[in-house]
Formats: structure tokens, C-alpha cells, sequence
């Protein structure tokens, strides 16, 4: 299943529906974060997914499935879970401080979703630039609460 074509563009959900996506979205319209990571396999093979590529723009969505934002790809990456850098853990902007936090953090992340991660693991790390903010922050309900 892949993600849904919003505005003419792929779309893409960060992190879980809920508090978890609205704190990420915050992160991205304040500039802080400028990357993200998925499993290749289950966040690409398995949903029949492509990889994104330089210059692609996407549709950020938030927990009602409404575009909040534009974001570009800049960078594309395909490593090893065991190899993710610093510099990405940082641009990610989730508290990570090193590629031993991501890893760590990521491993949590992504074990309670039931999936097994090994150094193996093949991640695409995805380096962006946002690029339009469709609603003001203030104006904008992220949550269903």
C-alpha cells in the first residue's frame, strides 16, 4: 500500500498518529528537523513504496491526513543501521546526539512496532529542506485530543 498522492504530491506521516506526529511536525515548520529514517524493508519493500528522490517534494501530513507542509529531498542515503552517522542523528532532531543515540533510540522505536532490527538493517536516511507551511503554527490543530 503506498502512501496517498495529496495536492499533486506523495505525502508522508511522520512518526505514530497522535502526540508523537504532532511533536515532529512542530520540529519540521520550526526548522529544527531536517531528516528522517525508515526500514527499507518494511517501510518501503513491504508497502510497495519507492525510495524518494533528490529534488521530490512531498505532502506532510498531519493527524487528520490534512497537508501542514511541503518538504524537499536534499540527500538520500541507504546504510546500514549499524553505520547511521552523527551528523544524521542531528539533522533528525529527536533528541539524538550521535549515531549510538539514534540507534538506541530507534531500536525502542522500532521494536515496539514489532519489527526486528539488526546492525544489518538497511535504513534509508532521507535529508530534507522544508519548503512551504501551508498553515500558521497557531492557526493549525494537530491533534484529535
Amino acid at each position: 500500500m503506498s502512501f496517498p498522492i495529496v495536492n499533486g504530491l506523495r505525502s508522508v506521516e511522520f512518526g505514530n498518529p497522535g502526540e508523537s506526529r504532532e511533536k515532529l511536525i512542530s520540529l519540521i515548520l520550526d526548522g529544527n528537523k531536517r531528516a528522517t529514517a525508515g526500514t527499507l524493508e518494511w517501510d518501503y519493500i513491504a508497502e510497495n513504496e519507492p525510495i524518494e528522490t533528490v529534488g521530490e517534494r512531498l505532502a506532510v501530513l498531519d493527524n487528520q491526513k490534512s497537508q501542514v507542509a511541503t518538504i524537499e529531498i536534499t540527500r538520500i542515503e541507504v546504510r546500514k543501521f549499524s553505520e547511521v552517522p552523527d551528523e544524521f542523528a542531528l539533522a533528525e532532531a529527536e533528541g539524538d546526539l550521535s549515531g549510538d543515540d539514534f540507534r538506541k533510540s530507534h531500536m525502542e522505536f522500532w521494536s515496539k512496532l514489532g519489527l526486528t532490527i539488526t546492525d544489518e538493517t538497511q535504513i534509508v536516511c532521507l535529508y530534507f529542506d522544508l519548503i512551504e507551511v501551508l498553515r500558521d503554527k497557531n492557526d493549525r490543530q494537530l491533534s484529535t485530543k
